[in-house]
């Protein structure tokens, strides 16, 4: 009969620390996943001053736009959560993308090749930041599942496993785009 009961404790310490470890796993993994998304954020984040430079010889009456990649640089740099961060990330998106419009604006703006290789460079960390998004909402889809599944999600609740936040996308973001000829 004790044979029994050790054998039931042992594969109940089995499953509980299988559990454990698994989400454990996850739970760095969707962490990884972060600092990589901050790893291109802060890449773009350090090319924004020379891009803003680039653009301030052309259209110095678009002060403006420019003030407000500055704003939106800041609050990101204050942003102290993963959620704030989010935040200000959408915010800088929607700046960056009016600055890319005044290209349009400026015809000798968009001939220096500082300004188009500063813009490639930039459209190049946007593509990652996107792909690293994608990547870390998986991640987090992952984590959440097993937080919810049965019977992990007793083991979970036990050891105050938390859930993530997903990068979403803001309201701006989602609307249409306006392509005017």
């Amino acid at each position: 009969m004790i044979w029994i009961i050790v054998g039931i404790v042992v594969i109940l310490l089995i499953f509980v620390v299988s559990n454990y470890n698994k989400l454990v796993s996850l739970r760095n993994k969707v962490k990884d996943q972060w600092s990589q998304i901050d790893v291109q954020l802060k890449r773009r984040f350090d090319l924004i001053p020379n891009l803003i430079e680039t653009v301030k010889g052309y259209a110095k009456h678009e002060s403006e736009t420019l003030e407000k990649i500055v704003e939106a640089r800041n609050s990101f740099v204050t942003a102290k959560t993963p959620e704030e961060e989010m935040k200000a990330n959408s915010e800088l998106t929607n700046v960056i993308s009016r600055l890319f419009a005044l290209t349009e604006a400026y015809p000798d703006l968009k001939a220096n090749t500082n300004f188009t290789k500063l813009q490639d460079e930039l459209t190049e960390t946007e593509d990652k930041i996107s792909y690293a998004r994608q990547f870390y909402n998986d991640s987090v889809l992952l984590y959440q599942n097993k937080l919810e599944m049965f019977p992990s999600n007793i083991i979970a609740k036990i050891f105050g496993f938390k859930e993530e936040p997903f990068f979403e996308a803001n309201e701006t973001e989602k609307e249409n785009v306006k392509v005017k000829f």
